[in-house]
């Protein structure tokens, strides 16, 4: 089916989900890149809100992330939701590396473009487009609570598990119709 007949656009103002539930309970799929070579993870946490006047996102990736590498080769992403009944399949985004094997064919979530020619999947039931504004990485000394600074401190034992937090203006929000 085509894009258009499965999503409707909508405003931030207009979006029924629980903010809270859908960064502190919901997995959602990270993708980056365009249809003929693309590459998504599973994710949880991170945040909405308003930055510069601008609706934005925000996540944590590993800095080892072949998704990261992705978004910053093409300074655009999609954070797609599904319903509970996709969890497993989800779960599969997480289990490989795109980088090294083509795990996107091998899933069984059927991809989708968007109008704007990012990657996301068919199954979603909310997706967010976003545009890269700023990657960054937190320095231990910049948190002030003991539990904030364990958890980076011990996020930080190995170079390659180092946090970066990646910052996005939402251009567009669509739901399932």
């Amino acid at each position: 089916m085509d894009f258009n007949q499965l999503f409707k656009k909508i405003s931030a103002e207009n979006m029924n989900d629980n903010i809270f539930t859908l960064v502190g309970n919901d997995f959602f799929a990270a993708t980056a890149g365009k249809k003929d070579h693309y590459n998504s993870m599973v994710a949880s946490g991170g945040g909405f809100g308003v930055l510069f006047k601008k609706p934005v996102s925000w996540c944590v990736f590993r800095s080892d992330r072949y998704t990261l590498e992705m978004i910053q080769k093409e300074q655009t992403y999609t954070l797609s939701y599904f319903p509970d009944d996709y969890r497993e399949q989800m779960m599969f985004l997480g289990s490989k590396s795109g980088r090294d094997s083509d795990k996107m064919k091998e899933t069984e979530l059927a991809s989708i473009e968007t109008p704007s020619q990012n990657m996301s999947f068919e199954k979603a039931r909310l997706i967010f487009e976003c545009k890269l504004m700023q990657i960054t990485t937190p320095d231990p000394d910049d948190f002030y609570s003991q539990e904030a600074r364990d958890y980076i401190n011990e996020a930080y034992k190995k170079s390659s598990d180092h946090r970066k937090f990646v910052i996005g203006e939402i251009t567009d929000i669509w739901i399932k119709k």
